[in-house]
Protein backbone atom coordinates (compact mmCIF):
# COMPACT_ATOMS: atom_id res chain seq x y z
CA UNK A 1 0.00 0.00 0.00
CA UNK A 2 2.51 2.57 0.52
CA UNK A 3 4.61 1.82 -2.09
CA UNK A 4 1.32 2.46 -4.19
CA UNK A 5 0.76 5.93 -2.26
CA UNK A 6 4.57 6.68 -3.18
CA UNK A 7 3.49 5.87 -6.92
CA UNK A 8 0.23 8.01 -7.20
CA UNK A 9 1.89 10.68 -5.45
CA UNK A 10 5.13 10.94 -7.24
CA UNK A 11 2.21 10.47 -10.69
CA UNK A 12 0.62 13.23 -9.38
CA UNK A 13 3.43 15.42 -9.20
CA UNK A 14 4.98 14.63 -12.61
CA UNK A 15 2.03 15.21 -14.00
CA UNK A 16 1.59 18.40 -12.53
CA UNK A 17 4.98 19.28 -13.47
CA UNK A 18 7.90 20.72 -11.39
CA UNK A 19 7.64 24.13 -11.36
CA UNK A 20 9.86 27.68 -11.38
CA UNK A 21 8.52 30.16 -9.47
CA UNK A 22 7.58 32.31 -12.19
CA UNK A 23 5.87 29.59 -13.76
CA UNK A 24 3.25 28.14 -11.31
CA UNK A 25 0.79 30.46 -11.96
CA UNK A 26 0.04 34.53 -12.36
CA UNK A 27 -1.39 35.27 -8.96
CA UNK A 28 -0.02 36.89 -6.23
CA UNK A 29 1.16 34.49 -3.28
CA UNK A 30 -1.23 36.03 -0.97
CA UNK A 31 -4.20 34.79 -3.03
CA UNK A 32 -2.68 31.31 -3.54
CA UNK A 33 -4.77 28.95 -1.80
CA UNK A 34 -2.47 26.81 0.82
CA UNK A 35 -0.93 23.82 -0.52
CA UNK A 36 -1.73 21.93 2.46
CA UNK A 37 -3.36 21.26 6.07
CA UNK A 38 -2.95 24.05 8.74
CA UNK A 39 -1.71 22.05 10.85
CA UNK A 40 1.18 19.34 10.81
CA UNK A 41 -0.03 15.97 11.92
CA UNK A 42 1.18 13.63 14.60
CA UNK A 43 4.38 11.28 12.80
CA UNK A 44 7.01 9.14 13.07
CA UNK A 45 9.50 8.58 10.41
CA UNK A 46 12.87 8.71 9.50
CA UNK A 47 15.00 10.45 8.28
CA UNK A 48 17.07 10.05 4.56
CA UNK A 49 20.25 9.05 6.82
CA UNK A 50 18.08 6.93 9.05
CA UNK A 51 17.32 8.83 12.28
CA UNK A 52 13.86 8.59 13.97
CA UNK A 53 11.93 11.81 13.86
CA UNK A 54 8.79 12.81 15.06
CA UNK A 55 6.46 16.19 14.72
CA UNK A 56 8.35 17.59 18.00
CA UNK A 57 11.30 18.38 15.62
CA UNK A 58 9.15 21.33 15.24
CA UNK A 59 9.14 22.96 18.98
CA UNK A 60 12.22 23.62 19.21
CA UNK A 61 12.49 26.62 16.98
CA UNK A 62 10.10 29.46 16.22
CA UNK A 63 9.86 29.08 12.86
CA UNK A 64 10.23 25.93 10.22
CA UNK A 65 11.09 26.50 6.50
CA UNK A 66 9.67 23.34 5.15
CA UNK A 67 10.38 22.30 1.56
CA UNK A 68 8.62 19.83 -0.08
CA UNK A 69 10.63 18.45 -2.55
CA UNK A 70 11.16 15.54 -5.12
CA UNK A 71 14.33 13.84 -6.17
CA UNK A 72 12.49 13.60 -10.03
CA UNK A 73 12.52 17.85 -9.77
CA UNK A 74 15.11 19.41 -11.56
CA UNK A 75 14.50 22.98 -9.55
CA UNK A 76 14.07 21.10 -6.46
CA UNK A 77 17.75 19.67 -7.01
CA UNK A 78 18.86 23.29 -8.25
CA UNK A 79 17.96 25.04 -5.65
CA UNK A 80 19.62 22.50 -2.74
CA UNK A 81 23.34 24.44 -2.48
CA UNK A 82 21.07 27.45 -1.62
CA UNK A 83 19.23 25.76 0.37
CA UNK A 84 22.14 24.34 2.41
CA UNK A 85 23.89 27.78 2.49
CA UNK A 86 20.74 28.93 4.41
CA UNK A 87 20.35 26.52 6.37
CA UNK A 88 24.44 26.89 7.45
CA UNK A 89 23.42 30.96 8.05
CA UNK A 90 19.96 31.06 10.09
CA UNK A 91 19.42 32.58 13.01
CA UNK A 92 19.37 29.99 16.26
CA UNK A 93 15.23 30.43 16.00
CA UNK A 94 14.72 28.85 12.55
CA UNK A 95 15.53 26.04 10.84
CA UNK A 96 14.85 24.23 7.28
CA UNK A 97 13.88 20.80 7.07
CA UNK A 98 13.16 18.81 3.56
CA UNK A 99 10.36 16.49 3.24
CA UNK A 100 11.47 14.50 0.01
CA UNK A 101 8.02 13.45 -1.57
CA UNK A 102 9.05 10.52 -3.72
CA UNK A 103 10.40 8.38 -0.80
CA UNK A 104 8.89 6.51 1.86
CA UNK A 105 10.99 3.48 3.89
CA UNK A 106 10.09 1.36 1.02
CA UNK A 107 11.53 2.93 -1.45
CA UNK A 108 15.43 2.65 -1.01
CA UNK A 109 16.70 3.39 -4.25
CA UNK A 110 14.64 7.13 -4.05
CA UNK A 111 15.66 7.85 -0.41
CA UNK A 112 19.46 6.80 -1.77
CA UNK A 113 19.08 8.70 -4.71
CA UNK A 114 18.10 11.82 -1.90
CA UNK A 115 20.96 11.26 0.00
CA UNK A 116 23.47 11.85 -2.84
CA UNK A 117 21.38 14.62 -4.20
CA UNK A 118 21.54 16.27 -0.66
CA UNK A 119 24.99 15.03 0.06
CA UNK A 120 26.48 16.82 -3.30
CA UNK A 121 24.90 19.95 -3.18
CA UNK A 122 25.82 20.47 0.97
CA UNK A 123 22.24 20.53 2.07
CA UNK A 124 22.97 18.96 5.14
CA UNK A 125 19.76 19.89 6.95
CA UNK A 126 17.26 17.14 7.79
CA UNK A 127 15.67 15.80 5.15
CA UNK A 128 12.11 13.70 6.19
CA UNK A 129 10.75 10.50 4.47
CA UNK A 130 7.08 10.77 4.77
CA UNK A 131 4.89 8.19 6.38
CA UNK A 132 1.10 7.91 5.99
CA UNK A 133 0.23 10.47 7.47
CA UNK A 134 2.89 13.19 6.33
CA UNK A 135 1.86 11.63 2.41
CA UNK A 136 -2.40 12.94 3.63
CA UNK A 137 -0.27 16.35 4.50
CA UNK A 138 1.17 16.64 1.14
CA UNK A 139 -2.39 15.30 -1.03
CA UNK A 140 -3.04 18.82 -2.22
CA UNK A 141 0.46 19.62 -3.18
CA UNK A 142 0.31 20.18 -6.89
CA UNK A 143 3.74 20.87 -7.73
CA UNK A 144 7.21 20.56 -5.98
CA UNK A 145 9.24 22.40 -4.26
CA UNK A 146 6.58 24.01 -2.44
CA UNK A 147 7.34 25.58 0.66
CA UNK A 148 5.51 25.85 3.85
CA UNK A 149 6.79 27.36 6.85
CA UNK A 150 5.36 25.89 10.21
CA UNK A 151 5.90 27.33 13.76
CA UNK A 152 6.59 25.52 17.34
CA UNK A 153 3.17 24.69 17.79
CA UNK A 154 3.41 22.52 14.40
CA UNK A 155 0.72 24.94 12.85
CA UNK A 156 1.52 26.05 9.08
CA UNK A 157 2.04 30.11 9.13
CA UNK A 158 2.38 32.47 6.55
CA UNK A 159 2.76 32.26 2.66
CA UNK A 160 3.40 29.29 0.59
CA UNK A 161 5.83 29.79 -1.96
CA UNK A 162 5.46 27.37 -4.82
CA UNK A 163 8.13 27.05 -7.11
CA UNK A 164 12.01 27.40 -6.41
CA UNK A 165 12.51 30.90 -4.66
CA UNK A 166 15.10 31.02 -1.94
CA UNK A 167 15.31 34.77 -1.50
CA UNK A 168 11.50 34.37 -1.58
CA UNK A 169 11.47 32.04 1.48
CA UNK A 170 14.29 34.12 3.13
CA UNK A 171 11.76 36.94 3.09
CA UNK A 172 8.91 35.26 4.32
CA UNK A 173 10.86 33.54 7.13
CA UNK A 174 12.11 36.91 7.87
CA UNK A 175 8.44 38.17 8.56
CA UNK A 176 7.35 35.59 10.46
CA UNK A 177 10.56 35.79 12.66
CA UNK A 178 9.70 39.77 13.23
CA UNK A 179 5.97 38.26 14.17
Amino acid sequence: MKKFLVALMAATFLLSGCSDSADVNDAPKSAQASPVAKNIPTFTTKTITGETVTNEIFASKKITVVNIWGTFCPPCIAEMPELGEMARTLPADAQIIGLVCDTTEDTPQQIQKAVQITQQAGADFVNIIPEAALLQFMENVEAVPTTIFVNNKGEVVGEAIIGADVDGYKDELEKLLKD
